[in-house]
């Protein structure tokens, strides 16, 4: 039985896997046969997983948040751990932009959306705290700013191709670094 459970879970990673790449490829509308193609499976494999491609979606959305969640684990009680977050957040839309586009498109008041961005938030918080008591950001940072960061981030999603969306998130990364580092003291 639980070789049977290891078996469906790597398989359901394998589904995963390919949405992600079609997507990024063709755009979170790609033809659901592509994906069935890159993962080398049936259909019924497919919608035995993920019912529909809000379901699949939906898979992608949870796997990011808990990547962002073994992120920020493994970054344990790090100052900076605020900015390898980012950093990672920026390096996700240059290597998923159908994904980090839809993420943005969706309505904010959607369950899904809802339920990752403030889980998300949550996962964020102590990070931020530890930022700005060490004087690494801006005091007046809060949790809700990350869905803004989010979205400057997801400028980058201009760039044609993944070079280009590598260059934009990082010059987006520089600004936003030094824009949480807070405004410059005029009398110092």
């Amino acid at each position: 039985m639980t070789s049977q459970r290891a078996d469906a879970a790597a398989r359901r990673a394998l589904i995963l896997d390919a949405a992600d790449a079609v997507f990024g490829q063709h755009g979170v509308t790609a033809p659901l046969d592509l994906v069935v193609e890159r993962a080398q499976v049936g259909r019924a494999t497919l919608y035995r997983n993920f019912p529909d491609r809000t379901a699949l979606v939906e898979a992608l959305l949870q796997r990011t948040v808990a990547r962002i969640n073994r992120q920020v684990q493994s970054l344990g009680k790090r100052d900076d751990a605020l900015f390898e977050v980012l950093e990672g957040m920026a390096a996700r839309i240059v290597q998923s932009p159908a994904l980090s586009d839809y993420w943005r498109a969706v309505d904010p008041d959607d369950p899904a959306i809802k339920a990752a961005r403030h889980t998300i938030w949550g996962l964020l918080e102590a990070p931020i705290q530890r930022a700005i008591a060490a004087g690494l950001c801006r005091a007046d940072l809060q949790v809700t700013d990350i869905s803004l960061i989010s979205g400057m981030l997801g400028a980058a999603l201009r760039g044609k191709s993944r070079e280009e969306r590598a260059k934009l998130v990082a010059r987006a990364l520089q600004l936003l670094r030094t824009g949480l580092q807070g405004p410059v003291d005029a009398e110092g």
